[in-house]
């Protein structure tokens, strides 16, 4: 999850990972039901009914080429949105250890956002970068993200934050 304007660093790194990794990554992405069907199983999820709430996820599709480049002609998005909450399983993003700063929300998270398009396959969420990371490597990489770097770079830090990466080994 990208939480700050990339450097000319950042984007020098990214291009290294990309360059280790391409190669031996094969496309694996799992569509937006997949992700759906992995919340659902693994975490409580309260669906929330605003339509603002579903507005938002598809407009962050609709209005980011990459986003909207991952739509089959003809469709357009179709969102659910979410608050993922703080029982079961869901309670190992409430801990205090696993809290983002609260200035990277600008607030203190009392409940987790998660909005999925079904369609694109596109998430968000707001309130915890550890889910977001969580969903980004099960979620996996396409063709199209295999010629990104920013794609693969931020793929393979997922798995390495979530100790997933052993299946890729560096040469």
């Amino acid at each position: 999850m990208l939480t700050q304007e990339p450097s000319s660093e950042m984007i020098e790194e990214w291009k290294n990972v990309w360059n280790e990794y391409r190669t031996k990554l094969k496309p694996n992405r799992k569509s937006g039901q997949e992700l759906l069907d992995y919340l659902t199983q693994k975490y409580v999820l309260t669906e929330i009914d605003e339509k603002e709430a579903a507005e938002a996820v598809c407009l962050n599709v609709t209005l980011n080429k990459p986003f909207a480049e991952k739509l089959p002609d003809g469709t357009v998005p179709f969102a659910k949105a979410f608050f993922l909450e703080n029982i079961g399983n869901g309670q190992i993003f409430y801990k205090n250890e696993n809290k983002d700063p609260k200035a990277l929300w600008g607030r203190d998270v009392t409940r987790i956002f998660v909005g999925i398009d079904l369609v694109s396959g596109f998430f968000m969420v707001e309130g915890s970068t550890r889910l977001w990371d969580e969903l980004c490597a099960f979620q996996g990489v396409d063709e199209a993200d295999l010629q990104n770097p920013y794609s693969v770079a931020q793929y393979i830090g997922c798995l390495k934050r979530l100790d997933l990466l052993h299946d890729f080994p560096a040469e």
